[in-house]
């Protein structure tokens, strides 16, 4: 059965919205409030008991995700784990807190978005499509909030696992959360050394170009517009991470 969310508590205003309300849903699942097994409140249930945002409310859900506390069934629902996992695939995001850390991650995206892409192409709907481009929207809309740019770069990415069809695509991105996004983890236009705005830009058209050929349902054109922007995202962050160690030697 979905639960009722209790009334929030008084939120420590050193810490994110997001990571108040992951503390507040935990606390409310170690004490029974929330039970296991049973699906949590809507988005709209929790904004509203909690006075925050939707995009607060994803990337409080994306951590918990992350740390194996709920899993997301695609058009069901996000439902509390029986028993937390302490086994499979976990990256906790606390861990992913170097350049080198984020570089490797996306060599581990490469491998695994580029034939999601392809597939997305193949197989997505209408309403899937529709949704990638509500989110393509909403990261322009907010392309100066960090935290909110991260939670709708990661939704777009894992629409497009959604569209494969394959739920362990779905799956590895929801265990991964929104810590595989870059600009979560660092300032990523400083370390390219470009300024902002322009470095949204580029990442704009390339998100766009995955987009345009996921609707043209072009396959081969979605898998290298996916690999260019991931290998483009790893390669100005390599360079950053190869001038950094040089400073360290000179």
């Amino acid at each position: 059965m979905e639960n009722e969310i209790a009334q929030p508590r008084v939120r420590r205003k050193h810490r994110s919205l997001a990571q108040e309300l992951v503390t507040e849903l935990s606390q409310q699942i170690r004490d029974g409030v929330i039970k296991r097994g049973d699906k949590l409140p809507t988005e709209s249930a929790i904004m509203q008991a909690q006075g925050v945002s939707r995009t607060v409310v994803r990337e409080a859900i994306s951590r918990l995700q992350a740390s194996g506390l709920v899993e997301t069934r695609h058009g069901i629902g996000t439902f509390v784990l029986d028993t937390p996992s302490t086994t499979g695939l976990r990256i906790d995001p606390a861990t992913i807190g170097t350049l080198r850390d984020v570089l490797s991650i996306l060599e581990l995206r490469i491998s695994l978005e580029v034939e999601s892409a392809g597939l997305a192409a193949q197989r997505r709907t209408p309403e899937q499509l529709a949704a990638m481009r509500d989110f393509l929207d909403s990261l322009q809309r907010s392309a100066a909030l960090s935290s909110e740019a991260a939670v709708s770069d990661f939704q777009f990415h894992l629409q497009i696992a959604e569209a494969t069809g394959n739920r362990y695509f779905t799956d590895i991105m929801n265990h991964l959360g929104t810590a595989i996004i870059p600009r979560s983890r660092l300032n990523s236009a400083r370390l390219a050394h470009d300024d902002q705005p322009h470095y949204q830009q580029r990442l704009g058209r390339e998100h766009e170009q995955i987009y345009d050929a996921i609707a043209r349902q072009d396959a081969e054109s979605a898998r290298a517009a996916m690999r260019l922007h991931l290998t483009n995202s790893r390669e100005r962050l390599r360079q950053a991470h190869e001038e950094a160690e040089t400073d360290k030697v000179s």
